[in-house]
This record gives structure tokens, sequence and C-alpha cells, in this order.
């Protein structure tokens, strides 16, 4: 069975709540089929800053129910010294939510090309704001090209 890549993100919330919609669109990209859940953790910073991780069955019924539609179990594939480094970065009094998820949109595509005696050569992410500064700047070559 193929594996499409899988990516690691980590998201932060003020104020320890997370917003509706937030789960709301993961739950969309889960039943499309575009993402498949490997791991995911919820990470507490206090006040103090203390942390505390949450696996989605700790939390209140109201996160677990909602997280139940999405079909996965917390596997341990985010570990302790993971949750440790972003706790660092994470500010009091604050949430993240550590997801570890498959692209099966990829999947196909990966297949075909393995298939066809194809090989990743590069994979590389780049970032939004990269995308961003990049067509700004072409905006302003062009603008004074003209």
């Amino acid at each position: 069975m193929s594996h499409g890549p899988i990516d690691f993100i980590v998201l932060s919330f003020d104020g320890n709540k997370f917003k509706g919609e937030v789960l709301d669109s993961l739950i969309e990209l889960v039943e499309n089929e575009t993402i498949r859940i490997v791991d995911l953790l919820v990470v507490l910073k206090d006040e103090q800053g203390g942390l505390t991780a949450v696996e989605i069955e700790q939390h209140a019924p109201e996160i677990s129910d909602f997280f139940a539609s999405l079909d996965f179990e917390t596997n341990g594939m985010i570990t302790a010294e993971d949750v440790e480094i972003i706790g660092t970065d994470l500010e009091n009094n604050s949430t993240a939510a550590m997801i570890l998820f498959e692209n099966v949109w990829a999947v196909k595509f990966k297949e075909t090309i393995l298939n066809a005696d194809g090989q990743l050569l590069v994979q590389e992410r780049i970032p939004p704001e990269d995308i961003a500064n990049a067509l700004a700047e072409m905006a302003e070559i062009d603008a004074q090209v003209a």
C-alpha cells in the first residue's frame, strides 16, 4: 500500500481554546479524503508556563466527540520530546494542536510516477509568505518596466 507525503504542523491559539471553524475545516479535509490524520495531540500551556499534553480521548466530551468523526487513533508518533520543543516556543496561556497527517490526495499521483519508473528527486514546501513576497517583487519590477 502506498502512502502519501506526511506533514507535521503545529497550530497555536491564544487563551487555551479552539474555535469551531478550525475543527470544521479539518473534518472537511478528512471527509473529502484530502488528508488522513496520523496523530494529533493538544498541548496546553498555562499562565505559569506549565505544559500539559492532552490526547483527544482525554479532552472534554464536546471536544473528544467532535474529533470522533475523524476516525483516527492517537498512536504516539508525536512524542514527549516534540511537546517539549513546541512548548518552548508556545506563549503562556495558549494552546497548540500538533497534527501529523498524510496527504492522501498525492497517493494516486505517486503510484502513477512509480508505475512509470519515475522517482521523486526533490520535495520542498515553500511558505506562503515567500510566494507572496516573490509575487510582490515581480509586480514591482513589472511596474518599473511599464
